[in-house]
């Protein structure tokens, strides 16, 4: 089954860690991607740009809004995620203890699964 670790920041957490500690987190976690792949977990890796480069679209009533970034109203963004191929959510979570994220940030384990909701 496929797992996505979601790594969840504060909307500042990259500027206060500053260039430095900032790169050597980089690096952390691009040995943690090479090892997930040795290893046949990782499906794939990303890390995402700023919420400052974003933009917020909803339609509701008919109407189209668009809001660019950064989203004051955001208490956390989403820095980055790794979908994993594992057999089990304790996997995928015992991976995510193993992410140098939780060091910094908050990494969320969710399986893949369908946007719906199955009658009881």
């Amino acid at each position: 089954m496929a797992y996505m670790l979601l790594v969840v920041e504060e909307p500042d957490e990259r500027r206060k860690a500053g260039l430095g500690e900032g790169q050597r987190r980089y690096a952390r976690m691009l040995d943690f991607a090479q090892d997930l792949n040795k290893r046949g977990l990782l499906i794939r890796t990303e890390s995402l740009s700023s919420q400052a480069d974003g933009v917020r679209i909803r339609k509701r009533g008919g109407k189209l809004a668009a809001v660019d970034g950064p989203f004051a109203e955001a208490k956390e963004i989403i820095g980055g995620f790794f979908l994993l191929s594992c057999d089990t959510l304790e996997e995928a979570i015992a991976i995510g203890n193993e992410c140098p994220a939780v060091e910094w940030s908050t990494v969320e384990v969710r399986g893949l699964g369908p946007c719906f909701i199955e009658a009881d």
